[in-house]
């Protein structure tokens, strides 16, 4: 769905921090919704997550830096960290190009998949993005 120019995929979960996450199974794949990409500018580095490390909903993960800004990566479910996007390292700017494809940023083994309740569907996400558009503007 285009949201005032930016993309939101329907199948998504949003997390307030500006993440996204997509579920398959008990497998949440996370990254930067497009808004927030576009606000950064170019992003020239990425610190991740490690595979192996358990991260709780809403804790800060990681961070992402353009040549003016460091942004915080933020975990939108708890559980353990399964997969890190290593193409970021040498080409963080996936995330720019492609944020809800090759910029994904890492993938979560979910400890409590109730949490997907404290995320936001499109319908809520819509609403929510044009008055962060808002504040932005």
């Amino acid at each position: 769905m285009d949201v005032e120019g930016y993309n939101m995929p329907d199948e998504l979960y949003y997390h307030k921090e500006f993440m996204w996450a997509k579920v398959d199974g008990n497998i949440a794949k996370v990254g930067l919704i497009d808004f927030a990409q576009k606000m950064a500018g170019d992003i020239s580095y990425v610190e991740m997550p490690f595979e192996g490390d358990e991260v709780k909903q809403d804790s800060e993960v990681g961070t992402i830096e353009t040549g003016k800004w460091v942004g915080k990566i933020f975990a939108p479910v708890s559980g353990k960290i399964k997969a890190t996007n290593e193409k970021l390292y040498d080409d963080p700017t996936l995330i720019n190009k492609d944020p809800y494809g090759d910029g994904w940023i890492f993938d979560v083994e979910m400890s409590n998949p109730n949490e997907l309740n404290n995320l936001m569907k499109i319908d809520k996400a819509v609403e929510w993005l044009k008055g962060e558009i808002a504040k932005h503007k």
